[in-house]
């Protein structure tokens, strides 16, 4: 009985390799990416639809027509990655029943040869009325991670929330006198 609590719990565990960056990296976004939804925030998915829908184009004209035009669609598709997505990993729409219109870009950041890891959460439409400001959080990993590479989520998980709090508070009106 006490071995498949065990193991029913270990499954649950992430586990990264504290050697390699991108498997850092990559656990940490996922578990910024579960602690967003979690706090009300559905995925928006379009950008990722729009270039799924651009790359399948791309894929088929390349086997009708020459190489040129593969290049300039392939220079569009990377074009729409770097000015619209850049280090984005989330999405958002606005949570229900919130006064704010927009959604939130949750990107992040972990230099290679660095153990400081920046989360920001910006406004999806920066430039409209309701939009919040940035806020940002940059932490060594070394403080989510065990050393044998579990991450301790409870730890990771409060200060995503915090960040997001923070987002919120900084996207509410102020409150006249």
């Amino acid at each position: 009985m006490e071995e498949k609590k065990a193991e029913s719990t270990n499954k649950n565990v992430k586990k990264a390799n504290l050697l390699e960056h991108n498997s850092i990296k990559h656990i940490l976004d996922e578990s910024v990416s579960d602690i967003v939804k979690s706090c009300g925030y559905k995925e928006d998915v379009r950008l990722s639809n729009m270039k799924l829908i651009l790359g399948t184009v791309i894929i088929v004209m390349f086997g009708f027509f020459d190489y040129g035009k593969y290049v300039v669609l392939n220079g569009v598709l990377q074009l729409i990655l770097y000015t619209k997505e850049k280090n984005a990993i989330l999405f958002t729409y606005p949570p229900e029943g919130s006064f704010t219109s927009t959604g939130l870009v949750v990107s992040s950041k972990l230099p290679r040869f660095s153990d400081e890891y920046t989360l920001t959460i910006d406004s999806a439409d920066p430039k409209s009325i309701s939009a919040g400001k940035s806020v940002h959080l940059t932490k060594s990993v070394t403080q989510w991670f065990t050393k044998d590479g579990v991450l301790v989520e409870g730890l990771f998980w409060k200060d995503v929330e915090a960040l997001i709090k923070d987002y919120a508070k900084e996207g509410e009106p102020k409150k006249k006198k």
